[in-house]
This record gives C-alpha cells, sequence and structure tokens, in this order.
C-alpha cells in the first residue's frame, strides 16, 4: 500500500473502520525507507523498535479517535526527542543519544496518537540552503538525485516527497521549510511568529525561528497545524491567540479574494520557468474569481543582508552555549579549561556553523553593534510597514518560493553569497513574522518541481491555506510522484 494514496483524514477513517491498523502503516513506513533511503538520505535515525512497538500498543487500545492515529513522521534533529538522538546534523551532538524531554510539538502530536519513525537530515544548526551542509552526509532530491533538496530542512521534504513518511516537521529561520518544500514539490508552512511553540527547538536565530509541517497536501498540512499550534507556558514568545480550526478554511472558494504581486517577486534572479510557472498559477486565480495587481515592498532589497546580520547575531549567542563542558562533544587535544572551549568548538563546528558565528560575533562587538545589528532591525521593521501596508487592502501576497528550481549537488558550496540568494523571496517573510506557505505550480523544462509562496495576514493561516487548497483543487501538481525506487513515490 502507498501512504500517498490516501490523505491523513482518510487513513484515520480506514483505521476506525479496521480497514488497516497503525502497524500497517508503520510497516509501510520502513519498508519505504529501507527501499529507497540509501538514494535520499533523509534519515539521521530511526526509531524502529518504539515506533513498531507504539503502533501495537494503538492498534489494542479502544479508542482510536485522535487527529492523527497512527500517522507516522519524520522530526527535524532540531526538534528534540526525549531518549532518540538528536544531533542537529553536527558532529557536535553526534552522541547526544539520550536528551531529557520532548520539544512541546512532539508532545502535542503524541497526544494525537501519531507514531515517530525517526529524527530528519537537516544542514548544520540550521544553517544553509542545500543540506549540504550536514556533517554527516547530504541529502539528495528525490525528483533527480543529482540535485539537492533545499535546506535547510531537507531531510523533512525529501523524506516526504519520497513517502517515507506522510508528514513531518521542519523549523524555518528564513525559508527553511518553504524553500525545500518548493524544491522537493511539497507543501511545507512557515506559521506566524508565535503561533508553534519554539521550547525544544534548538536556536538557531530566536526571533526568527518557527516550527511547521511538511506534507504532500494542503489539507494534510492544515490538520497538522492544529495539533502542533497553540500558546505554551514554557515559550514566553508562544503567542495567546485562539487556534482556529483550519479544515474549515478548505472550501475551495475565493471569489473576491484580493491577492497582491509584488514586482520584486518576479524581477531579475528568476528563471523564466519559475515567473511563467506564477504567472500561470495566477491565471487560476482569475478563473477562480479572484483578483491579483502587480505592487511593490520597497525594502525588499535590503531584506537578506539585514537578515544574516540579525540571524547572523543571534546564533552568535545561542551557540555560545556550545563549548565541550555541559553536553556535546569535548576535545582530546587540550590540556587546559581555554585550548578545551577553543578546540571543542573548532573541531565540532563545521565551515557554515563558524562563519556565521564569526559575522554574528563581529557584528555585536563594541563599536560595530550600532552600524550593524540595529541598523539591521530598523531595515527589519520597515519590512514589516511594507506587508502590513499591503494587507491593508490584499487579503495574500502570492509570488515563487525560490527564484529557480533545484540545483545541482555541489553547484553553489564554494560560493556561499549565491547559496545565500536561494532564500531571497523567503527571507521578508520571516522578518516580518507572518504566516507563509509553499505549494507546487508547475515543473521546470528539466522536469524539476516549482513552488509558489502565498503570504498572510499575522495569525491568519486560515486565508493562506483556504488560498492555497483552492488552487491545489484546481490543478493536478500535487498529485505527480517522483520515481524512485522503480515505482512511484
Amino acid at each position: 500500500m502507498a501512504l500517498f494514496d490516501h490523505s491523513i483524514k482518510q487513513l484515520e477513517q480506514m483505521i476506525h473502520r479496521k480497514e488497516i491498523s497503525a502497524e500497517d502503516l508503520v510497516e509501510a513506513s520502513y519498508n519505504r525507507i529501507h527501499e529507497v533511503d540509501d538514494q535520499i538520505g533523509a534519515f539521521l535515525t530511526l526509531d524502529e523498535e518504539n515506533a513498531r512497538s507504539q503502533a501495537k500498543q494503538l492498534d489494542a487500545a479502544p479508542d482510536q479517535q485522535a487527529r492523527l492515529f497512527g500517522i507516522p513522521t519524520g522530526i527535524k534533529d532540531n526538534i528534540v526527542t526525549k531518549n532518540l538522538r538528536t544531533t542537529c546534523g553536527s558532529q557536535f551532538l553526534r552522541n547526544f543519544d539520550h536528551p531529557l524531554y520532548n520539544a512541546t510539538v512532539v508532545d502535542k502530536l503524541d497526544v494525537e496518537k501519531n507514531v515517530t519513525i525517526g529524527k530528519l537530515n537537516m544542514d548544520e544548526f540550521a544553517m544553509g540552503s542545500s543540506t549540504e551542509n550536514s556533517s554527516f552526509t547530504p541529502t539528495r532530491n528525490p525528483w533527480n538525485t543529482a540535485h539537492v533538496p533545499g535546506g535547510s530542512s531537507g531531510g523533512s521534504a525529501a523524506a516526504v516527497a519520497a513517502g517515507e513518511v506522510l508528514f513531518s516537521l521542519g523549523s524555518d529561520t528564513g525559508g527553511s521549510i518553504r524553500q525545500p518544500a518548493s524544491f522537493c514539490g511539497v507543501v511545507g508552512m512557515k506559521p506566524t511568529y508565535g503561533r508553534v511553540s519554539r521550547f525544544g527547538l534548538v536556536a538557531f536565530a530566536s526571533s526568527l525561528d518557527q516550527i511547521g509541517p511538511l506534507t504532500r497536501r494542503v489539507d494534510d498540512n492544515a490538520r497538522v497545524l492544529e495539533v502542533i499550534s497553540g500558546i505554551d507556558q514554557m515559550d514566553a514568545t508562544s503567542a495567546n491567540v485562539a487556534v482556529p480550526s483550519y479544515t474549515d478554511a478548505l472550501t475551495g472558494d475565493v471569489k473576491g479574494l484580493k491577492i497582491a504581486v509584488p514586482k520584486e517577486y518576479l524581477g531579475e534572479g528568476v528563471a523564466p520557468d519559475v515567473k511563467e510557472a506564477v504567472m500561470n498559477a495566477l491565471k487560476v486565480y482569475e478563473q477562480l474569481g479572484a483578483e491579483w495587481e502587480e505592487v511593490s515592498l520597497p525594502h525588499s532589497d535590503y531584506a537578506m543582508a539585514a537578515y544574516y546580520l540579525l540571524a547572523s547575531s543571534e546564533a552568535s549567542a545561542n551557540l555560545a552555549r556550545f563549548d565541550g563542558v555541559r553536553y556535546g562533544e569535548r576535545s582530546d587535544n587540550s590540556d587546559n579549561m581555554m585550548d578545551m572551549f577553543k578546540y571543542s568548538r573548532s573541531e565540532g563546528f563545521g565551515d557554515e556553523v563558524k562563519r556565521r558565528i564569526m559575522l554574528g560575533t563581529f557584528a555585536l562587538s563594541s563599536g560595530y553593534y550600532d552600524a550593524y545589528y540595529k541598523k539591521a532591525q530598523q531595515v527589519r521593521t520597515l519590512i514589516r510597514n511594507d506587508f502590513e501596508s499591503i494587507f491593508e487592502n490584499y487579503d495574500v501576497v502570492i509570488g515563487p518560493t525560490a527564484p529557480t528550481p533545484a540545483f545541482q549537488i555541489g553547484e553553489k558550496m564554494d560560493d556561499p553569497l549565491t547559496m545565500y540568494t536561494n532564500d531571497i523571496l523567503t527571507i521578508p517573510v520571516n522578518l516580518a513574522g507572518s504566516p507563509g506557505i509553499s505549494i507546487p505550480c508547475g515543473f521546470s523544462n528539466n522536469g524539476l518541481p516549482i513552488g509558489m509562496q502565498i503570504v498572510g495576514k499575522a495569525f491568519d493561516e486560515h486565508t493562506v491555506y483556504r488560498t492555497a487548497y483552492a488552487y491545489e483543487q484546481a490543478t493536478d501538481h500535487h498529485l505527480k510522484r517522483p520515481q524512485l525506487g522503480g515505482a512511484e513515490a
């Protein structure tokens, strides 16, 4: 049985009718992983014994009405899982085998009786756009294994696209859910900042990070976000805002919807086939009764520079705790405390992590704070104001998720500045704190997926999902599957 023949809701109903069991779903997931993951490299750690035991217990339970009952999932490896190895894709944490607690989102999934299959590969400490920065192994794109899956949640996107799990969780700091969703042809949601608890998410940039779901369908995505959203006393930045039923928004009706299309999102640097796919999507919305107009986000040109200053500065502070003393790897090449700090960090961190720590430390240093960090915060406010101004007259903003389809493995590793530009269309959304989703909207000339980004007002994921679902139901891009192991995913 192919996992993706059915939605999460359909599978739950089949379990309730005893047509399938939780054990069937878990076995299907592991069978697929063992069949294709040597080609993809999506998983760093599998939890087979516990997952099979949990599935057996679920099948024996009298109450099987939970919203994610028996559904197999993968968790990005920077989200803490009790007694299940959490590495952040880094050699620094390669032996962090027994975390003492779950992230809040993992506890919320457990309440709804899902089954964690394992932990997913990622760019080290979520710093990257291709998952080539994992210190363990690169992940490959299921549509073409010579290409990257995007990053930093490349493992999360690839596992869903390859049919290994029905949904996964990723984290998004500057596009790390949406960009890999675009590259892998799946649905990826970055919620409003504060919508989902960050407790148990290993911090990269605390004012930007958000956890969100990756799925093959919009309705599955909405269902998962309903489960993981909500205020959390363990996270002071989680918002005390009611969580609506996102699945109720999936009516397919967008008549009268007002769409803003920033001219900056379709300008220089956007590949012709990407622009064509988005323009064709806008024609679909016209046929569905929506309206769109070109607008401007005048400060978007400054977003990438502001982001990398802010994110690197926060990373410099957050990663100071990794020193070889409390947890993580400790160097054997030192005979005093200062050398132990220095060698543990130099041996444990990869080049990209070191690069961003150095940039952030410089931006926060005496004499440079006002010139760089403070100025970047001011630019962030201007970008947020740009979005708020547009949302006075429009319901959503639409554009490409990434300027190009997935690039080849190794193509940009020696040019970090070019690599950074892959997030140029997603970064402004994080700076503004708005919700954004990437959904498939076509394929490139060489058969790789293209993603469309839909951005909404703060805490209006409801409208974002409604807009995404209407397009999905009017097209068939989400029904196409990559060929792996001689069969469709």
